[in-house]
Order: structure tokens, then sequence, then C-alpha cells
């Protein structure tokens, strides 16, 4: 995926149950997410924009490259995300200036013609996410940007273990958001992994399949 350190969709969470599944969840939600919740409405307008961006990127001849039939998930991922970083904003006393999200646009589109394809298919093919969710792409990378400039004094780290300690504390620091959010996903559309902060599929709770399928991931504590 680009731009690794965006630990997002596809990245690298209590005893049998996550935190998501720990209360319960408002009618007519996706997701809650500290006091604001993620409709499901939205959440299904956003799939189709994926998926009607999956249509564009198959007639150019480029396959999606995360895996297929968890849309719903993935999508969910991204609008979950993108609250995380904004309360990691918040937590850092971090203001996003349209100038610096416009530089993360420029960033990110000269990855994708590094790529020769247009910024909507680097990221929905290669990340699966929609074309209309790509404003706040960039914001979360500008104050993931701004989050690491403080970690790091405003230094680029030199050595491989530099750079991994300045992953390590980002991670951190996201996971620290993301539980002080206590964010619930509707077991409809599965469970919240704090882990790969992502949400996966949920175990399936029908006697004639008691273990989870191969897509389905077992969710842990999280770890900060």
């Amino acid at each position: 995926m680009p731009r690794t350190s965006m630990k997002v969709a596809a990245a690298v969470l209590a005893g049998g149950l996550s935190v998501a599944a720990c209360s319960s969840t408002q009618l007519g939600a996706a997701a809650i997410t500290g006091n604001t919740r993620i409709s499901a409405t939205t959440l299904t307008s956003q799939v189709a924009n994926l998926n009607s961006a999956y249509a564009t990127d198959k007639a150019k001849g480029i396959s999606p490259q995360r895996p297929v039939g968890q849309e719903t998930q993935q999508v969910l991922t991204w609008l979950i995300l993108f609250r995380v970083y904004n309360e990691m904003a918040t937590q850092h006393g971090i203001t996003v200036t349209p100038a610096q999200a416009d530089a993360e646009r420029h960033s990110f589109n000269n990855e994708a013609e590094q790529s020769n394809v247009t910024p909507q298919q680097f990221w929905s093919a290669g990340a699966a996410l929609p074309p209309d969710l790509l404003p706040q792409l960039y914001q979360a990378a500008a104050i993931q940007d701004a989050v690491v400039r403080q970690i790091t004094g405003g230094k680029t780290p030199t050595t491989s273990a530099g750079k991994t300690a300045v992953d390590n504390q980002l991670s951190h620091q996201q996971c620290l958001a993301a539980k002080s959010l206590g964010i619930n996903v509707n077991p409809q559309f599965g469970e919240y992994d704090y882990n790969g902060f992502e949400v996966v599929l949920a175990p399936s709770t029908l006697a004639a399949n008691p273990s989870p399928s191969p897509s389905t991931k077992v969710v842990t504590t999280p770890p900060c």
C-alpha cells in the first residue's frame, strides 16, 4: 500500500469479544466514534462509490488489490480512520491548513503519476478508498505528518531503527486516539481490530460453523 506509515485499511483489535461488541450501537449507525455516528446510509453510499470506481478501473484493465467481497469493511475502516486522525489532531493541538492538505494532494498525485494511473485509480484499486473520500485522506495525511514532526522534533530519522521507532510511536498515538473514541462497530458490519486499525469480519456464531473463515481475523486486546 502507498505510504506504508499510513496504517489503514490493510494495515499493519477482548477475551472472546471485541471492544466493538461490548456496547449497543445506535439504530441506523454503522459505527459510533466518540459522540458521533457513521450512518449505515453513509456507509452504503460510499461502498457504492467504491464499486463504481472498481467498474471504471476494470474498464481500464486495473484490478482491485484488496480482497474482493470485503468492500463494506474496507470502506468503514477508512471512515473510522478519518475520525481517529481528527481525534489525534485534537489531542496534539494540530490544526491543518488548506495549504498543508493541498501539499499532501500533490504528493499523492505524484505517486499515482509514477505508477501511470490516475489518483482515483491509485487509491480505489490500490487501497479500496472511494474517490469521494480523497479530501479526507489528504487531511489525515497532513495530520499524520504533523504528529510525526512532534515525535521527531522535526528531524528526519536517518537509520532503519530510528524510522521503526517513529512508526511505533505513531501507531501508539493512533491507538490511544482510537481507544479514546470507544469505537463501536455495528456487528452487522464486523468488528474493530485495534492491532490493524481496521474493521474485520465478525466470526460466525452459527453452531454449524464454529470456526472463523480464512478471511475472519481474531480480535485481540488493544495494545496501548
